[in-house]
């Protein structure tokens, strides 16, 4: 069995055994592949693995061999599912893999605005506290977390993840979810405005689809406290960039801590790179080698469960 995976280093592979995967079959592993390169290396392989690499309609039906695409990452919009199932192809997916990853990651966004972590010891390091009169200082106002509200958007597996944390934090939890899910008893479920207007960090776990795009918009920012937090550590598409970087510029926001944004990597006039108290990282939540570890496992498990007539996390 031939096996192409057509952009390794979304994997960021050099500290992954990749050995499970080359006992399958015969692989051939491609660190980029563009669009122009993927006939060529596609055209005679059965099997195809894909992170970024677009696999449309065109593309499929200018591969007769291809039987399984795997996309080594949860969400599947690089393939056109619909093509996919009409010529009988296999797709799966990886679910869940990053969950304690991207929930770490999301407080880690929100103590570095609480408490403005990477900036004082910036100071530090630049020499200040050496110079400084006095044996403490900080320049911006330290949130402490307990005993304040956090409102989750979207709750699945590292929306729940997120309030337990929030829970150890002491914080009150509100959820909004569109799924009918038993909450903790800690956790207690209200109308989006109703999160916004009475949350002190709204965190988003929701998917990107026509109905969330930029849903959190200039009308819903302006429901939020101005001490408020927003995290983003889902979709950049969930946010309207231009209407946060007007709220937080006009300080009617304290802050936002962003894992993504709507185009990656971003142009450099995006608003959000140089607006007021908003921490940016470059969509890094959830690569530890935790999870990209149960990652690469899932994707070779998925396809030795196809090889055996028994296909599992198919999506089409």
């Amino acid at each position: 069995m031939r096996i192409a995976v057509l952009d390794a280093h979304t994997l960021q592979p050099q500290d992954l055994d990749l050995s499970p995967l080359h006992a399958l079959g015969e692989c051939a592993i491609y660190d980029r592949t563009l669009p122009a390169e993927l006939s060529a290396r596609a055209q005679d392989t059965p099997v195809l693995l894909t992170n970024k690499c677009v696999l449309s309609r065109e593309a499929i039906a200018a591969l007769p061999k291809l039987v399984y695409i795997g996309v080594t990452a949860t969400g599947t919009n690089v393939v056109d599912l619909i093509a996919a199932k009409e010529r009988g192809i296999v797709v799966t997916n990886v679910p869940a893999y990053s969950t304690a990853s991207v929930a770490q990651a999301t407080f880690g966004l929100l103590l570095n605005l609480a408490h403005h972590i990477g900036y004082h010891a910036e100071t530090v390091r630049n020499g200040r506290w050496t110079r400084s009169p006095d044996w403490c200082y900080w320049d911006k106002p330290l949130v402490e977390l307990a005993g304040r509200t956090i409102g989750i958007v979207g709750f699945g597996a590292i929306g729940q993840e997120v309030a337990r944390i929030a829970v150890a934090f002491g914080m009150q939890v509100l959820v909004t979810t569109r799924s009918q899910k038993t909450l903790p008893a800690q956790a207690r479920s209200v109308p989006l405005e109703t999160l916004l207007a009475s949350s002190d960090v709204v965190s988003l776990h929701c998917p990107l689809n026509e109905a969330t795009r930029e849903f959190i918009n200039a009308k819903r920012l302006a429901l939020m406290k101005p001490t408020a937090f927003l995290l983003n550590t889902s979709r950049g598409g969930l946010i309207g960039e231009s209407a946060l970087a007007d709220a937080l510029n006009a300080g009617r926001l304290a802050g936002a801590g962003l894992d993504v944004l709507s185009t990656e990597p971003p142009k450099p006039d995006n608003p959000l790179l140089t607006a007021r108290n908003c921490v940016v990282t470059p969509h890094l939540a959830w690569g530890t080698h935790s999870a990209r570890e149960r990652l690469l496992h899932t994707v070779v498990e998925n396809l030795k469960a196809f090889l055996a007539g028994v296909p599992r996390n198919v999506v089409n």
